[in-house]
């Protein structure tokens, strides 16, 4: 558990966590904790049970907002794209008038750029402390935005280029991990939209106005996200079609070597046959005649198709 007064952006290190349990005289306290911290922290700042709860559960958290007393708990969820899978990871906070507690299971990378914006932005409060962290979190999901789509483009034009079934792969565990992230997204979109519009006597008027801004990136971000969802739709008829075409570029190559050989097999059958007299059986250069004609026959087919288009 790290403990910092942040006082104009600039970070003083704390030991003492009873320290923090009283307004400091300029600034606030950020607390960045784990879940074991938690249940040490429960007690000294009055934390509900249930948002308690929530943050120890091993199950997924949806994004949510929780008005209490003295505090409010606040849960978004966090994005990362690594390795062509998409992972969320859940930020929960819990702000009072003169403290913030963060607290994750894993570490998340808004947390350490925060940092940076507080002391850029000299920052006072930790309310806006809250606004920074939950803006950091939605422009990373354009960021995530942004290399899904580039991987779209890619398996599109690599579909086309040479369609291969590790492609039907790539595009059934993308589109599931989209539908997966589409279904959380509404919530974050209206998390969102309750600090904006909800009526919250910890934020200060001026800077919930703010919080419009990022509702309507929210916003932005669920529409490109069903629209990622309809092109792998798309991507995966795409693939149906490009597969359904390559076999009939082999049947037609298959039926076109079948056709050229065709009177080859009949000529060949033809003088097979076991009968006292052929024509040209017995002549000396019949062989080489048929072999000729063969020849003939063979690359004559042949370059008729070509010359249809056909092969």
């Amino acid at each position: 558990m790290k403990i910092r007064l942040v006082k104009n952006g600039v970070f003083t290190p704390i030991e003492d966590i009873t320290q923090t349990l009283l307004p400091p005289e300029d600034g606030f306290y950020w607390i960045d904790a784990d879940n074991e911290d938690l249940l040490g922290l429960q007690p000294l700042f009055g934390i509900h049970d249930l948002a308690v709860e929530d943050c120890l559960s091993e199950d997924e958290q949806r994004p949510k907002l929780e008005v209490y007393e003295s505090h409010y708990f606040i849960v978004v969820n966090s994005i990362r794209f690594d390795d062509e899978e998409i992972f969320l990871r859940s930020l929960n906070m819990f702000l009072g008038r003169h403290y913030i507690i963060t607290v994750t299971k894993q570490k998340i990378s808004e947390l350490r750029a925060i940092k940076p914006i507080l002391w850029k932005e000299e920052v006072n409060a930790a309310d806006r402390m809250l606004y920074h962290l939950v803006d950091l979190v939605v422009d990373n999901y354009f960021l995530v935005g942004d290399r899904i789509e580039a991987r779209i483009e890619q398996l599109e034009e690599d579909i086309l280029m040479n369609t291969k079934k590790s492609h039907l792969t790539e595009i059934i565990g993308l589109r599931s991990e989209i539908l997966w992230l589409k279904k959380g997204l509404g919530p974050q979109r209206d998390v969102i939209g309750a600090l904006n519009k909800k009526e919250l006597r910890l934020f200060d008027i001026q800077l919930q106005k703010y919080f419009g801004d990022i509702h309507e990136n929210a916003v932005k971000i669920s529409e490109t996200f069903e629209t990622y969802r309809d092109l792998m739709g798309n991507l995966r008829e795409a693939y149906q079609s490009s597969v359904a075409n390559r076999a009939n570029e082999i049947m037609r190559v298959f039926t076109a070597l079948t056709t050229i050989f065709m009177p080859l097999t009949f000529l060949t059958g033809v003088y097979g046959m076991n009968f006292d007299y052929i024509p040209g059986m017995h002549d000396r250069y019949g062989s080489i005649v048929l072999l000729f004609i063969m020849a003939f026959l063979g690359f004559g087919m042949f370059y008729l198709f070509r010359k249809k288009d056909w092969l």
